[in-house]
Parts: structure tokens; C-alpha cells; sequence
């Protein structure tokens, strides 16, 4: 059995990845530990397993693995730990060169831990089939948002809504901040301008953007979504809302929806799942539902330069598999290719920022509760992804842009407003 100090073995190894200088607390299996006390957050390593995990699957993978099995934790300040660790590489954190492959390897063998691989959480998806097919599309679709009402409405709150909220001033409750992203994209789509305008909300979660237009607009909407779960409970907040009458929830794919005409579109938090290679047919496909002069709100994360996370990161694995983050100005001449004219681009970065820590605020203050339904795994997945994707918008490494499109009618007619007056 190996009797040299966990925190001696693997102090060559951390320093290649985050320096000469920890900048966050470790503490390991056997009391020993590495880094300031006064560190704003601890990572935890209880296992020598989590070290053949990180042999096994190098890089961001095995350390992914080890984190959503709990041999390795995050106490304290989550967005400040996160914050330490960002600060302090001085390369992509999850990247690993020889050096530090070569670490792990031997702190493995001097702790004793060389042996066959782990068996991976069951968290983890692998999606089968072709990519963005509508198949392999609704296996991730339900991976992420399968997960349980209850957890979703504990997290997210009384507004159900899973997108960034649009705070108008700093005092604005989340719920408040919600609803005025939605009454937003109504204006931009014209349904104040309109006599009952027809919409068609694209991924609508749990209805809360169909039901707002309906309730504040008078819209008959129609809202598409491929999560059993979600789908669920938006016909049944539809009910309790008595708006049976002008909201439809379907389970649905939008490329299913052909010879259907609608007044306006919106996509909100939906662009993300349709990878790079099918948005100009995805935008051909709502032009073709839309009337003369109808409009379109793409509302998406993006990313300078665009990033796919690969399948072997902790987010292509446990959170959005097959996901795309695109530059907005790729959005654009997608829009642009599909049939629209982009009439308007708006970034919401900041107010994405402040959504996922309110996000985040709502999963540690009902912690027990949230682990009690999906189990400390999920839970941690979640808490990790939400405080880092916060962290990513503050930064400006992750992007919200809304971008308006028209389809203009065969005079070349956009019917839109001269200015942007009445949408605020």
C-alpha cells in the first residue's frame, strides 16, 4: 500500500494543469491537501478512483466522471472557486498536453491505482443514430429535460421558463425579468399590431411564452415540443389557466409542421439543439410556415467563432449532448439564406448572467429537496454547469442574441414599424 501523501503524489500533477501556484483549496482521501485555506471554495478528491478515471479518460472526460460519481466534490463558493480556477490556467481548462497525461499516470502508479477502467455514471448519455436526426434529436431532448417537473419547477421558479430572463432594472425579481424577455419578443414579433395573430413557439417548454401571448396579445398560439415531461405539464398549466381555447401544446418536431401558416415564430432556447450543418434548412423551414410580412425571434446562446462541445466534455457527455453554440453572425447569414430578412440583432448577455445565478440560488437554497428528487449526482450537474455558464456570460466568452427576421411578401414588403418605438 502506497504511504506517501496523496497531496505530495499529486502535487506535480495539479501544477502542470493549473501552475505553480494552487489557486484553490484541495483536500484528498486521506487528510492530506494542497492550496490557500482561505480558498473561496474546497474541491474534494475522496478516491483514488477519481485518479484511474482521469488515467483512463484523459482530459475533461475522466475528470467529468469522477466529479458526477462524487469522487470528487465543490463546497463553498461555487462561482468563486470556478472564478480561481478560470483566473489561474493558462490554457483551456479540460485540455491536458504530455506532461500532464504523463502525471497522471505516474501518480496512478505510485498510489497504487493502476487497474481497469470504471464503469461510467449512468448519467452520462451517448446518443445513438445519425446526427440531428429526429430521432436522435428527441433522445437528447429527453436526456436534458426528462429529468422531472418538480426538479425544473424548483430550479426555475413560478415563471417555468428555462431561457435567459431580460431585467429591466436591478430590482426586478426573476419571475418579473421573465416575463418582461417574453412581452419583449411579443412586441418584436408585431402580436400588439395584430387582430388574434397566429404564433407558433418553437421548443416551448412548458408553454409559458404561448400562454403569455395568448393572456397579454390575444395570439392563438401553437406550441411544439419533443420532452414527454414538458409537454405534460404545459397542457396542464394551459387548463388551470382556462386558455384551452388559443393554446395548443403538441409533441412535436417542427419539421412535422408543413402546410401550417402562422403570423409570427419564435425559437427561444431551442437554436442550440440543431447543429450547425441543418440551421439554413431549419430557418427555410419556418419561412415556409409563415404568411407574407410574418416575422421570426431567433433567441440563442452563442459564441465568438462558434463552439460545438466535444463528446468527450462534461457538457457534450452529462448536460446538452449534440449542442451547438453558433456565431451570431453565422446566424445571421443562415437567417439570411433561409428566406428572412433580419430586421433587428440584440445581445442579452449580461441578463443571461444574472438569470443563471438566480438559477443557481434557487437549486442551493432547496438543496436537499433537489437531491431527494433527482439524486446528488444530477443535482451536482447542474449546480456545476449553471455556475460555470454564468461565469461564461460575465466574461463574454458565451453570447444571448436575439435576432429578428421578416419574411417579406412578394413586393418585397416587410410591414415593419419605422423605429423600434413600442417595443419597450
Amino acid at each position: 500500500m502506497p504511504t506517501e501523501a496523496a497531496a505530495d503524489v499529486l502535487a506535480p500533477m495539479l501544477e502542470a494543469l493549473l501552475g505553480d501556484r494552487m489557486p484553490v483549496r484541495v483536500e484528498f482521501w486521506d487528510g492530506s491537501g494542497l492550496g490557500p485555506l482561505d480558498s473561496p471554495g474546497t474541491l474534494s478528491v475522496h478516491t483514488p478512483d477519481a485518479v484511474r478515471r482521469m488515467l483512463w479518460a484523459p482530459g475533461e472526460l475522466g475528470v467529468a466522471r469522477a466529479f458526477v460519481s462524487e469522487e470528487i466534490t465543490v463546497d463553498g463558493d461555487i462561482f468563486g472557486l470556478l472564478r480561481a480556477l478560470r483566473d489561474a490556467s493558462a490554457r483551456q481548462l479540460g485540455q491536458i498536453d504530455f506532461r500532464s497525461l504523463a502525471g497522471v499516470a505516474l501518480a496512478a502508479r505510485r498510489l497504487g491505482v493502476i487497474g481497469r477502467a470504471p464503469e461510467p455514471p449512468p448519467e452520462e448519455c451517448k446518443p445513438a443514430g445519425r446526427l440531428h436526426s429526429i430521432g436522435r434529436d428527441a433522445e437528447v431532448i429527453s436526456h436534458h429535460y426528462d429529468v422531472g417537473n418538480d426538479f425544473y419547477s424548483l430550479v426555475l421558479g413560478p415563471s417555468w421558463t428555462y431561457s435567459c430572463a431580460r431585467f429591466v432594472t436591478p430590482e426586478y425579481t426573476l419571475e418579473q425579468a421573465q416575463a418582461a424577455k417574453y412581452e419583449l419578443i411579443c412586441r418584436k414579433l408585431g402580436l400588439h399590431e395584430q387582430e388574434s395573430p397566429r404564433l407558433l413557439d418553437v421548443g416551448c417548454g412548458w408553454g409559458s411564452m404561448a400562454m403569455h401571448a395568448a393572456q397579454h396579445h390575444g395570439a392563438t398560439a401553437v406550441g411544439v415540443a419533443l420532452s414527454r415531461e414538458q409537454v405534460a405539464r404545459a397542457r396542464e398549466r394551459v387548463r388551470a389557466a382556462g386558455l384551452e381555447d388559443r393554446v395548443e401544446i403538441r409533441m412535436q418536431d417542427y419539421r412535422d409542421l408543413g402546410g401550417e401558416q402562422f403570423d409570427a415564430i419564435s425559437s427561444i432556447g431551442m437554436f442550440e439543439h440543431v447543429g450547425r450543418d441543418k440551421m439554413t434548412r431549419y430557418f427555410e423551414t419556418l419561412r415556409g410556415l409563415l404568411r407574407p410580412q410574418g416575422r421570426l425571434l431567433n433567441h440563442a446562446i452563442s459564441t465568438p467563432g462558434g463552439s460545438t462541445p466535444g463528446s468527450r466534455s462534461f457538457i457534450g457527455r452529462y448536460v446538452f449532448p449534440d449542442g451547438d453554440l453558433l456565431d451570431v453572425g453565422d446566424v445571421v447569414l443562415a437567417m439570411q439564406a433561409g428566406g428572412f430578412e433580419v430586421r433587428d440583432v440584440e445581445s442579452l448577455r449580461e441578463h443571461y448572467a444574472q438569470t443563471l445565478k438566480c438559477w443557481v440560488a434557487n437549486l442551493e437554497s432547496q438543496w436537499d429537496e433537489a437531491v431527494a428528487l433527482v439524486g446528488r449526482p444530477r443535482a451536482n450537474i447542474w449546480r456545476l454547469y449553471m455556475a460555470a455558464s454564468a461565469l461564461g456570460f460575465e466574461d463574454g466568452g458565451l453570447g444571448l442574441h436575439q435576432v429578428l427576421g421578416v419574411a417579406t411578401d412578394d413586393k418585397g414588403r416587410s410591414g415593419m414599424a419605422p423605429t423600434r418605438q413600442g417595443w419597450d
